[in-house]
């Protein structure tokens, strides 16, 4: 199998501009093992809807809060995700809310980390037969009469690095909060015994701004003209 990175296709002649963010979100952590004080945020689950959580304020306000509150709150939603999510601070919830204009692809990627689709789009891919292509709707506010129904893809963070594309003498996650330290490799390799079986998109677990996907998604896109990503070989290594 071949995979490849999605990514926003500069050259498409696509003016779509969207500034949102997702309805929910755990906060930041202030980690009393590793001293960082860090949220991520890349990683999302627009399916979860936490109205059923007390105190539903306690996510709507981005802040960084002390490990144990941080910790309180991570495991009030926990039980409300789907199968295969990870939490890391900052990680978002809930539809995407806020306004977007210009013109949009098939496909649309306004940060590295997301990716919308319209829904006739996500129609023609399913019914391609592609796995795990799960759209969330979103609650966008669009500047103009012509507008598109934009979809937000769930992507599972699954998938890790190869350990030969890291830094030698590199230090391990942080045992109390995860945190990597590590910034994204310049030349990224897939260690092949990490990537899933049966998702045809996804995001990585230990660089989640990365959206990975398989060759039957790039054929598939290519096949029935969905523009407005491109894509790039990733390699893959095993043990």
């Amino acid at each position: 199998m071949h995979y490849f990175t999605v990514e926003r296709d500069g050259s498409a002649g696509y003016t779509g501009d969207v500034d949102a963010s997702h309805k929910w979100g755990l906060p930041g952590i202030i980690c009393p093992a590793c001293k960082a004080t860090w949220s991520g945020g890349s990683k999302a689950y627009p399916s979860v809807d936490l109205t059923p959580v007390v105190a539903l304020g306690d996510f709507e306000k981005a802040r960084p809060e002390p490990a144990e509150e941080y910790e309180r709150l991570r495991e009030l939603v926990r039980p409300l995700l789907p199968p295969g999510a990870v939490l890391d601070p900052g990680s978002g919830m809930g539809p995407l809310v806020g306004s977007a204009q210009g013109r949009f692809g098939s496909l649309v990627s306004p940060y590295p980390w997301w990716l919308l689709v319209r829904r006739e789009a996500l129609e023609k891919l399913q019914a391609e037969g592609l796995r795990g292509l799960k759209g969330c709707r979103t609650q966008l506010r669009f500047r103009q009469r012509a507008s598109p129904e934009l979809l937000e893809l769930e992507l599972l963070p699954v998938g890790c690095a190869h350990p030969d594309c890291l830094p030698p003498g590199r230090k391990p996650p942080c045992t109390r909060c995860g945190r990597l330290g590590l910034i994204l490799p310049h030349d990224l390799v897939l260690d092949a015994t990490t990537l899933p079986s049966n998702l045809d998109v996804f995001r990585l677990r230990d660089f989640s701004t990365v959206i990975v996907c398989t060759e039957p998604f790039v054929d598939a896109c290519q096949r029935l003209g969905l523009d407005g990503v491109t894509f790039r070989p990733l390699p893959t290594k095993g043990v």
